[in-house]
């Protein structure tokens, strides 16, 4: 048996944005590409809560779909490298992830959707990116590398775990932990249980409605993004809307989080947490204290929405 069967990977392994931009600018419209196929088929739910992946000891997947009389669900295997498509009639599809363009792989996968008489019309643009060309027309966007995209997959795997631990403590309302395609950010949410102010709207290749319903009450969200623009590494965010007055310059943990005033966000990068002694812990005080940061300064009452201890453990 080789080492790397044998082997224990580094749980929180390096990233390096520039090491991975082609395969991750080609695996975030793959990912679009999937999550436009749950956004089709699902009724709408509040915040659009229907349209998300969800981590899988494996990869990514879209859980459960209907389609008329039956259900489908699709998965992104980043150990094995592959797409794999089942049904509730027991008939899978699939193909392997490579070097391939988004419109190989957008063809590819509508046909195996229709192999398995899964017929489903998408809107076939990226949301949420400033490029706006039509899935089957690019050729640009080509790369996969298996190593850097299982890593992704593998900080996905660390930052679910703690973002749990973390929704644990909050009784009010929560989303999931769970993958938004847009922005490719890992994310969960909480609510105050107000009413928010109309949000502005101004999301590349959104349409306004679609964030002002996302928005419509008041939270502290907070998350894990791969990185981009001014923020030239993977990085924990955390932010409040509306935000509080104060916000930006409330103390928060560890000493290595700041606030982005283009981002209106705390931001910890990655590597702060992958470096430290206990990664958890260090994790786990961003997101507590920007947390706090919000809700002290926004007047939530955390008595009624939050609890120090979980049934049926011991703290």
């Amino acid at each position: 048996m080789s080492t790397a069967a044998t082997s224990k990977p580094e749980p929180w392994p390096s990233l390096p944005l520039e090491a991975w931009s082609d395969t991750y600018a080609t695996l975030h419209r793959w990912l679009q590409i999937v999550g436009k196929v749950r956004l089709a088929q699902s009724p709408w739910i509040n915040h659009s809560w229907h349209v998300t992946l969800y981590v899988t000891p494996t990869g990514l997947t879209t859980a459960t779909i209907p389609y008329d009389d039956r259900t489908f669900q699709i998965d992104i295997d980043f150990v094995d490298h592959r797409l794999i498509i089942r049904d509730s009639d027991g008939r899978t599809g699939g193909f392997a992830l490579e070097p391939r363009s988004v419109a190989w792989f957008y063809a590819r996968f509508m046909k195996e959707l229709a192999g398995l008489d899964l017929r489903v019309r998408v809107y076939p643009r990226p949301c949420e990116l400033p490029d706006n060309v039509r899935f089957y027309q690019d050729e640009t966007h080509c790369a996969y590398d298996p190593i850097y995209a299982n890593r992704f997959w593998r900080i996905l795997v660390q930052a679910d775990r703690v973002f749990r631990e973390f929704r644990a403590r909050f009784i009010g309302k929560c989303s999931p932990v769970h993958l938004f395609w847009g922005a490719l950010d890992l994310a969960v949410t909480r609510f105050s249980g107000r009413r928010a102010p109309e949000h502005p709207g101004g999301v590349p290749n959104l349409p306004d409605w679609v964030a002002r319903e996302a928005y419509s009450h008041e939270v502290a969200s907070c998350g894990f993004w791969p990185g981009g623009g001014s923020i030239t590494c993977p990085a924990f965010y955390a932010y409040a809307y509306p935000e509080p007055p104060g916000f930006a310059t409330a103390p928060v943990k560890p000493a290595e989080a700041f606030y982005s005033a283009e981002l209106r966000e705390f931001i910890l990068p990655y590597d702060v947490v992958r470096s430290s002694a206990t990664p958890d812990a260090t994790l786990l005080d961003f997101l507590r204290t920007t947390y706090e940061a919000a809700a002290d300064l926004g007047n939530w009452d955390r008595a009624a929405l939050e609890r120090t201890a979980i049934p049926g453990s011991a703290a």
